[in-house]
């Protein structure tokens, strides 16, 4: 598994969210960008990811995700 395929997978997934992806084989570490997300609580985030990761789990293709979520102006405005 690529990180610009998990990139691709959820940027079309999520609409209006932009999303940074390190890592590679079956570990990633996500930076999720979205107005919407970053006003769910942290569960909830979290379920709208693995809603769509939840197959490559399932096959092993992932192992571990880490997740980060950012409104658009505290990505903005990170150091």
């Amino acid at each position: 598994m690529q990180a610009v395929e998990v990139k691709n997978l959820l940027e079309a997934q999520l609409p209006g969210t932009q999303v940074e992806v390190e890592g590679e084989g079956c570990s990633f570490q996500l930076n999720l960008i979205s107005d919407e997300l970053a006003g769910l609580s942290p569960v909830k985030r979290q379920q709208q990811v693995y809603a769509h990761l939840n197959a490559w789990i399932a096959d092993g293709s992932i192992h571990a995700v880490t997740m980060k979520f950012f409104s658009r102006a505290a990505w903005a405005a990170r150091p």
